[in-house]
């Protein structure tokens, strides 16, 4: 008996199944494969542009500790920093740690630890013309926040003359003592003219020095009750200093402290 081709037939109140659908894999003009490549695309360009602004940075040498004025630099005081800079310009400013520091520079103010080195804080200053003075300070006419590195004045009265205010420094040598006169007799405290006259004009004997030592007082004279700061000093002016102190009768040191 023949027999019909085909699918049979569905039975009388049955549903007939769904026909099955082949997928077709997207082709090149699927509007959607052009959308991911834009997004890849897009994505890899502002990830490489963040990473560039990550990297906009230049090392600079900064100080590993305070430093003051006169101290000859040399690679052991010194550490490079990735520091990001505005403009060029500014960059200009500073030591790039890129290269080595030169040769026979040293500090022309205090500079403080983790600051950036700049070109304006240092010279070819020759370390020899920079002496270390030692001062002995009643405790009570020193700022407690005074230490290594710190730019400060340095007042004079003498306690003979009624508490007079010494004249500042002129850093200038007269001819005798420039000759190295020793028989030149210093002029007399409270005469017209003299260190801590009343008539003179007042302003610090030290302007702006900086201290490069200062031991806390149970180190230094806690027997004497003084306590000891040494400062930084020219040598031309530090003799001054010098012969300034050993006109007084009772020379008493106060210090300002200016940072």
């Amino acid at each position: 008996m023949p027999t019909a081709s085909g699918p049979s037939p569905a039975a009388p109140g049955v549903p007939a199944p769904p026909r099955a659908t082949r997928v077709s894999r997207p082709g090149w003009r699927d509007p959607r494969l052009w959308i991911g490549v834009v997004l890849v695309a897009g994505s890899v360009v502002l990830g490489a542009r963040l990473l560039d602004a990550a990297d906009d940075t230049v090392a600079v040498w900064v100080l590993e500790a305070d430093r003051g004025s006169g101290t000859p630099l040399s690679s052991a005081d010194l550490r490079a920093q990735r520091v990001r800079f505005a403009d060029d310009a500014v960059l200009e400013r500073y030591f790039s740690a890129d290269a080595p520091l030169p040769d026979g520079l040293a500090l022309i103010r205090a500079v403080g630890a983790g600051e950036l080195l700049a070109r304006s804080a240092v010279g070819q200053v020759d370390a020899a013309q920079v002496v270390q003075v030692p001062l002995e300070v009643d405790p009570n006419r020193v700022p407690p926040d005074v230490v290594a590195g710190s730019v400060v004045d340095v007042w004079i009265t003498d306690g003979a003359g009624a508490g007079a205010q010494v004249p500042p420094l002129t850093g200038e040598r007269d001819e005798d003592t420039a000759r190295g006169d020793s028989g030149r007799t210093p002029p007399t405290p409270g005469s017209p003219g003299s260190p801590g006259s009343p008539g003179s004009s007042g302003g610090p004997a030290l302007s702006e020095v900086t201290v490069v030592a200062a031991p806390s007082y149970d180190d230094t004279f806690a027997v004497t009750g003084a306590r000891q700061l040494v400062v930084a000093v020219e040598e031309e002016r530090a003799a001054e200093f010098e012969r300034l102190l050993g006109a007084l009768q009772d020379p008493v040191i106060r210090i300002l402290q200016r940072s």
